[in-house]
């Protein structure tokens, strides 16, 4: 009896060693707008600054500094109660020295630095609205790969690429990002390839950037759609005092075909708590970024958002 009982005591010891090198995480979003478009009627948005989810994500401690890990995350809109399934992140990996990599659905290297400097909040408020280079990629395709790097002194980089499928999309996106980020300093460069057996490779290309001065942070961004458009993009942060930021930007849109786009923006973010904010703005765009890159003549926004 007394042998059986201490082999139960050591299994118990054993598995109670091994969940303390595991942990699991509950997290989310709950973001949702109220928003005013010209010449439409006001209407619910989910989303409005940061696309509302939840998610799963753990790791194992392997030993000698490897870890295994794994993140599902699935949207949800909050105006009707409907969810994807984890059509946003589905992947495990492994992590350590060497750096981080993701098998399955995950962000790509490109989406990594797409909007780090969006002026506005990266909100729907946000002039990068009409930005060809941050609006029509694909962010997050199915069955990929990818590898993050370690920061060596600042500078840090990652690669991804998706495998074709047996389905009808045989899609394959291959991207790559290098970036910078010291002190008040952040620079990044991004760039992704979308290939299909029907059509033509299409390359976005982006270079952004960011100087925190400490009274304001200023934010620059250059995007390329090859053979479609390139878009510039200038803004500023300011904290207001307390919890208050004004953010402000302007994009513009050159085609090579057409007229340019223009968006000028305004808005303020109101942090509650340190998980909970309010932000509101205002948002115009000229005709040509309505008729041709899915703008808005003008829009007024008011949102909550609510992280855990």
């Amino acid at each position: 009896m007394m042998k059986k009982t201490l082999i139960a005591l050591a299994v118990l010891a054993v598995s109670g060693a091994a969940m303390a090198q595991s942990s699991v995480t509950l997290y989310g979003i709950a973001d949702v707008a109220v928003v005013k478009d010209k010449g439409e009627s006001a209407y619910m948005k989910s989303g409005g600054m940061s696309t509302s989810r939840w998610g799963l994500k753990g790791s194992e401690d392997l030993g000698g500094g490897l870890k295994a890990n794994f993140n599902f995350e699935q949207g949800v809109n909050l105006t009707t109660g409907a969810a994807s399934g984890f059509t946003r992140q589905a992947n495990v990996g492994v992590s350590g020295a060497f750096g981080v990599v993701k098998l399955g659905k995950t962000w790509t290297a490109y989406d990594d630095v797409a909007g780090a400097t969006d002026p506005v909040f990266d909100s729907l408020l946000s002039p990068m609205g009409i930005a060809p280079s941050y609006q029509n990629y694909t962010s997050n395709p199915n069955s990929g790969v990818y590898y993050s790097s370690p920061s060596f002194g600042g500078f840090s980089g990652a690669f991804a690429t998706s495998f074709k499928d047996a389905s009808a999309d045989d899609l394959r996106v291959t991207s790559f990002n290098v970036a910078y980020e010291g002190g008040p300093v952040y620079v990044a460069l991004g760039h992704q390839q979308e290939a299909t057996s029907s059509a033509d490779t299409v390359k976005f290309t982006r270079l952004n950037a960011s100087y925190d001065l400490g009274a304001a942070k200023i934010l620059a961004g250059f995007g390329d759609v090859k053979d479609v458009a390139q878009d510039i993009t200038v803004g500023v942060d300011v904290p207001l005092g307390g919890a208050l930021v004004l953010s402000t930007g302007f994009t513009q849109v050159r085609p090579d075909v057409g007229d340019n786009g223009n968006s000028f923006a305004v808005g303020v973010n109101y942090a509650l708590s340190k998980r909970t904010n309010v932000y509101t703005g205002f948002r115009k765009d000229n005709d040509a970024a309505v008729s041709s890159f899915g703008g808005v003549e003008s829009r007024f926004a008011l949102g909550l958002r609510h992280t855990f």
